[in-house]
């Protein structure tokens, strides 16, 4: 995958979606980068034997593209249950 070019390479970047489930993270970059946004993986380690449940990851966005992610996120929210998964449900 090529890289994009910078126009500003210390250009500020935003979180703009948390969770404890690294799939979720992996689904949701991937509807980010399907729509041009590219998105930077962060991962919350914690030592599991001193905080255990703590941690997860996150995804950041450049600052200019963090309202067109949120309202890809917020449309990836809406849809709710696909139909793939209802099936499996039930």
């Amino acid at each position: 995958m090529p890289q994009p070019l910078r126009e500003e390479p210390n250009e500020a970047l935003v979180v703009i979606f948390e969770s404890e489930q690294e799939s979720e993270v992996m689904v949701v970059q991937g509807l980010l980068e399907s729509a041009g946004i590219d998105a930077l993986q962060t991962n919350y380690d914690a030592p599991q034997d001193v905080l255990p449940g703590v941690g997860g990851m996150a995804l950041q966005v450049r600052e200019d593209q963090a309202e067109e992610a949120r309202a890809v996120i917020a449309e990836y929210k809406s849809k709710g249950v696909t139909e793939a998964e209802a099936e499996a449900q039930g």
